[in-house]
């Protein structure tokens, strides 16, 4: 209840700002982005908050709005937010950044059935990682162990295509071609003690109970 208690508060805020941009002399000429900085679960798969790779703890809403683009239009295919900078450069006509990683949505927001070769890329913690296509997602620890699920038959990813017992050549194949999405390397972790850091220690500490338990 509070957490919807939560929606509904910044929905009522954000309608109020937008009115006043409606009523105001720069409304044809605003571009509006909405979006969250996280996903979160609330007991599905047994995980509270945001820290997994699932898609419960990394999908958010990404909204756009610009002059001369069409309205209510959706697109479903996977992007990132490290993909808002190089589209509001193009948006806005400023020199693109070749430092950007993300990738220009401009094709999508013309075309929300354009082609689309680029997953999204998750990531908590050093070496893990998941790869997100329109049909897939793929996730590899850095323990070395790995999941794959199809979206569009296992929405709520509790079938691992990966496990043992269900495991296929054409699983296989299709593990190891996203896994290629994850060859580059990585940078030392920043900062200290932060509640990031500590949520991280506190999984590896149980990840290291667990298989102590199971010897």
């Amino acid at each position: 209840a509070s957490y919807l208690a939560s929606i509904a508060f910044v929905d009522s805020q954000l309608g109020r700002v937008l009115d006043a941009l409606d009523a105001s002399p720069h409304k044809e000429n605003t571009i509006i982005v909405l979006f969250s900085d996280h996903g979160f679960h609330l007991g599905e798969k047994e995980r509270w908050a945001k820290r997994s790779l699932w898609e419960d703890g990394t999908r958010v809403p990404l909204i756009i709005t610009a002059p001369g683009l069409p309205a209510a239009q959706k697109s479903n295919q996977p992007v990132e937010l490290l993909d808002i900078f190089p589209t509001l450069l193009e948006l806005t006509n400023l020199p693109l950044d070749q430092r950007q990683e993300g990738q220009s949505l401009m094709a999508l927001l013309r075309n929300p059935k354009a082609e689309w070769n680029h997953p999204a890329l998750t990531s908590f913690g050093p070496g893990n990682y998941a790869v997100r296509t329109r049909s897939s997602r793929y996730i590899r620890y850095h323990d070395g162990s790995e999941e794959l699920y199809h979206l569009q038959n296992d929405p709520h990813e509790h079938h691992n295509l990966l496990a043992s017992d269900k495991l296929t050549e054409t699983a296989r194949q299709e593990a190891d071609r996203l896994a290629k999405h994850l060859n580059f390397s990585e940078a030392e972790l920043l900062g200290q003690d932060s509640t990031g850091h500590q949520a991280y220690e506190a999984a590896e500490e149980n990840l290291k109970k667990a298989s102590a338990q199971e010897r």
